[in-house]
C-alpha cells in the first residue's frame, strides 16, 4: 500500500466567505480516497513542525513576526491570509506533513501528501498563500540526518516556485526545477536551477512532453535518491488561476508518468498534492485524485 500522510486540521481553517483559497478541498480528498478503496491503515498522522526546524530555512525575525501577529496589512496582503492561532496550527502540521512524507519515502520508497507545496514563502517574507516553505524545510532537515542524500525538487504546480528557488539557492545535493506558466503568478521569476516555462494555453501534448524531457535530463544529470514532486493540479484547463490547457488524463499521465520513472528507475518519490483554485470542488478533488489514481496503478503493477 501506498503511504498517504494526511491530519483533519488542513480542512480545519476558518476563512471569509468567498476567501479564494479553498481549504475544503483537503478533507474531500481524504473522503475521495476513502470511498474509492484506501485502507485507514494507508493514513499516518503527521507531527507538527518545530519553530526551531522553520527557522533551518526561515529568518528568526520572520518568525517571531509570524508568531506575534506582528505584520503590517500590506504583509498580510500578500499572504493572503488573515493571522490566527489556527492558522499557525495549521501551517505547522502541514509542513511537518511534508516532511513526514519526505522520510516515509526514503523508508517505504513513495508517498503521499495530501497538502504541501507551499512554494512562494521566501527567508523573511511569504506570498500566495505561503507562511512557511515545506518544500525547502523538509529538503533541508532530510540532508542533515542524511549528508550524502541528493534531492530533486520537481516543482510541475503551475505557478513558478520561486521561494523554494532562492531558499535553495547553490545548495549542491539538492536541485530545484520548476515547470510553470511563463505569465502567471510569480510575476517576478527567481531562477530555479532548471525552469522551463510554458506559454499561456499549452496543451496535453506539449505539456506532457516537456515534463518527460525535463525529468530525464534533470534525473540523467543529478542522479537524485529522491524525488520531492508538487503534483499542483492549478494546470488543469477548467482551473480558475491556471491559464494553461491541460485536461483531466493530461494530469493523470503526468502523475503517472513521474511515479513510474521513480519506480522503474529506483528513486524515491514524496509527493505534495500542490495548488488547485477551482471554486468547483468536486471537479477540484477529482484533479488531484489523478495522482491517487496514478499511485495505484504504479504500485500495483
Amino acid at each position: 500500500m501506498v503511504p498517504f500522510i494526511y491530519d483533519p486540521i488542513y480542512s480545519d481553517l476558518d476563512l471569509p466567505e468567498r476567501h479564494r483559497y479553498p481549504i475544503h478541498k483537503y478533507k474531500m480528498l481524504h473522503q475521495w480516497a476513502l470511498s474509492h478503496g484506501a485502507s485507514s491503515e494507508q493514513f499516518v498522522r503527521p507531527n507538527p513542525l518545530t519553530w526551531s526546524q522553520v527557522k533551518t530555512v526561515h529568518s528568526a525575525d520572520y518568525v517571531r513576526k509570524l508568531k506575534s501577529n506582528a505584520f503590517d496589512k500590506k504583509e498580510w496582503r500578500k499572504v493572503g491570509f488573515p493571522w490566527s492561532t489556527q492558522l499557525l496550527t495549521r501551517t505547522l502540521t502541514s509542513a511537518g506533513g511534508t516532511f513526514e512524507t519526505v522520510k516515509t519515502a526514503l523508508d517505504k520508497r513513495i508517498a503521499i501528501h495530501f497538502s504541501g507545496g507551499y512554494h512562494h514563502a521566501h527567508h523573511d517574507w511569504g506570498s500566495g498563500f505561503c507562511l512557511i516553505n515545506d518544500l525547502a524545510i523538509s529538503a533541508i532537515l532530510a540532508t542533515q540526518a542524511q549528508p550524502n542524500l541528493k534531492i530533486l525538487i520537481f516543482d510541475t504546480d503551475v505557478h513558478q516556485g520561486d521561494g523554494t528557488a532562492t531558499l535553495l539557492r547553490n545548495h549542491e545535493r539538492i536541485f530545484t526545477c520548476s515547470i510553470h506558466g511563463e505569465r502567471n503568478f510569480p510575476f517576478t521569476k527567481v531562477d530555479s536551477d532548471l525552469d522551463v516555462a510554458l506559454p499561456k494555453g499549452t496543451t496535453d501534448g506539449a505539456y506532457l512532453d516537456a515534463v518527460k524531457h525535463t525529468l530525464h535530463k534533470v534525473a540523467k544529470d543529478f542522479k537524485p535518491d529522491l524525488i520531492l514532486y508538487d503534483a499542483g493540479v492549478d494546470i488543469y484547463r477548467r482551473d480558475d488561476l491556471g491559464h494553461l490547457d491541460v485536461s483531466i488524463e493530461g494530469i493523470f499521465s503526468r502523475d503517472y508518468f513521474v511515479l513510474d520513472y521513480a519506480k522503474q528507475n529506483n528513486i524515491n518519490l514524496a509527493a505534495v498534492i500542490g495548488g488547485g483554485y477551482q471554486r468547483n470542488l468536486s471537479r477540484l478533488i477529482l484533479a488531484h485524485a489523478q495522482l491517487l489514481r496514478a499511485s495505484h496503478q504504479v504500485w500495483s503493477d
